[in-house]
């Protein structure tokens, strides 16, 4: 029997950077939510393993040796055999997790295909940062270099409109351009945020220290900050992880979908999604 999973959407809320190891790792403080926008993997019995990619962003993703969907795949059981089938639909290399979240997708589908255990934090950390908060695809904190996982207070509804101009931003470049390694982490206690205006005015106070040298890499992330911002009921707009995912808060599911829209008519070559709050059970 084949097994899907869903693999959602990351988004920093928050990503504070506040220091850098002796080893050159950075360590952050960041609020991550996940999105009901996403890829999809697929894994079904077979006697060698093997990956299909497709989907409206398929192109372009690697689907060799050295994709982490087989790399993930091969760390949990080596040598096991299945077909595995990623549809892609999140733009690569965009901030948004979309890697870390089908390697975290894949690890769930082929432990309930392989009846084996997930790995533990360490091991999934070799796979890359993002991937133990992507494995849990639940609201957290996450600090350190993203092995250190906390929940959260219940946070309030909200939509949320997603975008992304079309170009790539490699995250090592976006940090050897950040000014300042060390910066003030968030408050050690989050709130309790009733409305999704309470909690934008909060998330105002706090930072995307990634934001300016992803800026200054690539400035079409400030035209995409600047054209969510001018939504009608966009109550805060920042950039996603090291872009160039941008995303903008809003109240309701009508104001997100309507800003959605514009955004799409305005700037067809975008990628554009309007998406609620995504919690896996």
């Amino acid at each position: 029997m084949a097994v899907e999973e869903f693999a959602p959407a990351k988004v920093n809320l928050t990503l504070h950077v506040t220091g850098r190891r002796p080893d050159g790792y950075h360590l952050l403080d960041s609020l991550v939510v996940f999105a009901d926008a996403g890829d999809r993997v697929t894994v079904a019995p077979a006697d060698a393993l093997s990956l299909t990619v497709a989907g409206p962003r398929a192109a372009g993703v690697p689907a060799g040796e050295d994709n982490l969907v087989l790399r993930a795949a091969r760390a949990l059981a080596p040598g096991r055999g299945a077909a595995i089938t990623l549809e892609k639909r999140l733009p690569t290399a965009s901030g948004i997790g979309g890697g870390s979240a089908d390697a975290a997708a894949t690890l769930r589908g082929l432990a309930r295909l392989w009846e084996v255990a997930l790995p533990d934090t360490a091991a999934l950390m070799t796979l890359g940062a993002d991937v133990p908060v992507c494995a849990a695809s639940r609201p957290m904190r996450m600090s350190g270099l993203g092995e250190i996982l906390a929940p959260v207070p219940a946070l309030p509804d909200f939509r949320l409109v997603l975008a992304n101009p079309g170009v790539a931003v490699s995250t090592p470049a976006v940090f050897r351009a950040l000014a300042s390694p060390d910066n003030a982490p968030m408050p050690d206690r989050l709130p309790d945020c009733a409305t999704a205006e309470e909690l934008a005015l909060w998330l105002r106070g706090r930072r995307n220290d990634l934001e300016a040298p992803a800026i200054a890499l690539c400035p079409e992330i400030r035209a995409t900050l600047a054209a969510l911002s001018e939504l009608p009921g966009c109550l805060l707009a920042r950039m996603s992880g090291s872009g160039a995912t941008c995303f903008g808060l809003f109240a309701g599911p009508a104001a997100a979908r309507a800003g959605a829209q514009a955004l799409s008519a305005a700037h067809p070559d975008w990628w554009v999604e309007a998406a609620a709050p995504y919690s896996r059970p």
